[in-house]
């Protein structure tokens, strides 16, 4: 394992995006929101495909996001973890059908294996669905959030956040479509009339001496190996490290870089443009003893009810898109959004799943596949 920052940038072809202090490309969005048809617009189009290409990964800034907004969610999940563990019990996501709240440490999975990690989930805040037969099982996952009582400045802060970085996510889709030779609204449909985002304020705390020190590689990890399910992701980090990308055969660390998101693809991209952009695996290692590590994480997903078409790509662009499907079979990639949705929640809330999804965990032990709603996309 490569741990580190001197590392040259993996397969990137414009040198101006290269760093020696970042493994990371850095993209500077500013220009293009000024004016998308400028030379300095045109500049990050082409340096984001460049970059959502070869890496999958990057460092985003000049963003248009309130930087003292960005402080306050970060305030406010220090005292949320700050709060007894019997408070924060009180929105535990075990209440919430919708895999909505708090997670206990080593509750969620990921890979079959618990994360040394505790986090608040929060999706869009909407009625909870009606039962109607027939409807698709992903529909469950459509309903209200969890918010903390004790902390009630966190559900203040994160909202607006999450107001500011759906402008974000549109405008990096935005981007990427004319990246790809398409209409900047050509990716509009997937997340129209609202895409079903999610933040994740996550905690890593060290981990305790009696995992640290034994040799079973489950308890090893903040988060493991994987790959993100939806479009974007955006990562608000602070400056303790653990964050760390897969390039070429090696993991590198990923520092926080001040003014900056780290930016990633997620597999329905990839799936989208036959693999020409990259779902790039990563993980988090724990911090060390008398250390945590905050994290908060942007998902810019699309409409659980959106199916995702192939882009036609240009002929120079096609010629290197190498397949968009993951190499594990046990894995597919829908094309109906929900149904990856679904799936993922299920595998990493077991205790979630048994508890308000009985049926479904039956029929996953059975072998069936009942996060799909139809037979006819893989």
């Amino acid at each position: 394992m490569m741990r580190g920052l001197l590392v040259t940038v993996v397969g990137v072809s414009d040198p101006t995006l290269a760093s020696p202090i970042t493994p990371l490309p850095v993209l500077d969005m500013e220009p293009y929101l000024v004016d998308p048809t400028g030379a300095g617009g045109r500049r990050f189009v082409r340096q984001l495909r460049e970059a959502c290409h070869d890496v999958g990964f990057a460092h985003l800034e000049g963003y248009g996001v309130d930087s003292d907004l960005e402080a306050d969610v970060h305030e406010v999940a220090d005292r949320f973890f700050g709060l007894p563990e019997t408070d924060r019990l009180l929105i535990a996501n075990t209440n919430s059908p919708h895999f909505r709240g708090y997670t206990r440490l080593g509750m969620e999975h990921t890979g079959g294996r618990p994360d040394w990690r505790d986090q608040i989930d929060i999706g869009p805040e909407r009625p909870e669905a009606d039962a109607v037969p027939g409807a698709p099982p992903w529909m469950r996952l459509r309903g209200p959030n969890q918010w903390p009582a004790a902390v009630p400045e966190l559900r203040i802060a994160v909202t607006s956040w999450m107001a500011q970085m759906e402008h974000v996510g549109r405008g990096v889709l935005r981007a990427l479509a004319e990246s790809l030779g398409q209409r900047a609204d050509h990716f509009e449909p997937l997340v129209t009339p609202d895409p079903e985002v999610l933040v994740k304020i996550i905690r890593y705390p060290a981990l305790p001496e009696r995992i640290s020190s034994s040799d079973e590689p489950a308890n090893a990890h903040g988060v493991g190996e994987h790959h993100d399910s939806g479009l974007l992701t955006f990562i608000h980090q602070d400056d303790v490290g653990g964050l760390q990308v897969q390039l070429g055969d090696d993991f590198v660390d990923v520092a926080r870089r001040p003014g900056a998101y780290v930016l990633n693809l997620g597999e329905m991209l990839q799936f989208a443009t036959s693999g020409y952009l990259r779902a790039t695996r990563h993980r988090v290692v724990s911090p060390p003893a008398g250390r945590q590590r905050i994290s908060v994480a942007y998902f810019f997903n699309p409409c659980m009810e959106s199916r995702c078409s192939p882009v036609a790509l240009p002929d120079d662009l096609a010629a290197h898109a190498p397949g968009g499907q993951n190499a594990d079979p046990n894995d597919p990639v829908f094309a109906t959004y929900g149904e990856n949705w679904l799936k993922f929640r299920l595998r990493s809330h077991p205790d979630v799943a048994a508890i308000h999804h009985p049926d479904l965990v039956s029929a996953m032990a059975a072998g069936a596949a009942p996060y799909r709603s139809t037979a006819e996309d893989g």
